[in-house]
């Protein structure tokens, strides 16, 4: 009896976000050496106090997954590698998680969908340009940081194209969501090469005007990020014994 009256253990903010901060390192949100945005950056992303993600950081410091450096090219850095409690932390955050996430992922793609089509009926020269202009600065972006920044310049021009401000808007809020709240979607080079596929085939169905053929190929290309959780989710899952 008196291990069912156990005071249970409440877990702070800052261990909430460290976690968070672990997984978007897993799904390749934050990259091994990367300088991870500031401590208001981050408030800001992540709709919390700077104490709470002081704490998250000094957390993630402590375990070995972020150092700081000094000067003025200083900040916290992603470490080359993490613990072995990473996996632990990653599952508390992502399997809990993964049936709303499921849900947003189906509601993304609907979302995705008709935002293709839409630009596809509705685009005009200065959206053709602009999404133009984002496929090929896709193709020459030589680094992750690159290519996160093209990624979401052809997204944002089809979604403009739409001449809808709600469903820029929706897009966006939908992109945090997904990315649990750091705004950039996973990405590793397998996810990279397959979008260097996929952009130009959706771009040109926008571009022509052809609506159902740029709908479907919006809910293949959304399909990547569904993918790489899904992959995570039961490695996580086997790891744990979950």
């Amino acid at each position: 009896m008196t291990d069912y009256l156990a005071p249970i253990a409440m877990q702070t903010a800052g261990e909430r976000i460290a976690e968070r901060i672990v997984t978007a390192i897993a799904l390749g949100e934050f990259v091994p050496d990367q300088r991870l945005p500031t401590e208001r950056e981050l408030s800001a992303m992540l709709e919390v106090s700077r104490t709470t993600v002081r704490e998250a950081l000094q957390r993630l410091q402590a375990a070995g997954y972020v150092t700081t450096r000094r000067g003025r090219a200083g900040g916290t850095f992603v470490a080359t590698s993490r613990g072995p409690e990473a996996d632990e932390m990653i599952r508390r955050t992502l399997v809990p998680a993964w049936q709303g996430l499921t849900t947003i992922l189906d509601f993304r793609s609907l979302i995705e969908q008709t935002i293709a089509r839409a630009a596809a009926q509705r685009r005009d020269e200065t959206d053709v340009a602009a999404i133009r202009k984002a496929v090929a600065d896709y193709a020459r972006a030589r680094d992750r940081d690159a290519s996160h920044l093209a990624d979401h310049a052809l997204h944002l021009a089809i979604a403009r194209a739409t001449h809808n401000e709600r469903l820029v808007e929706l897009s966006a809020s939908i992109r945090r969501e997904v990315s649990l709240g750091f705004d950039a979607e996973p990405y590793s080079p397998q996810v990279r090469q397959r979008a260097t596929e996929q952009h130009p085939t959706l771009a040109n169905a926008v571009i022509a005007g052809d609506a159902d053929r740029a709908a479907g190929l919006a809910a293949e290309h959304f399909s990547l990020t569904e993918d790489m959780l899904r992959e995570l989710h039961a490695r996580i899952r086997v790891r744990t014994g979950g």
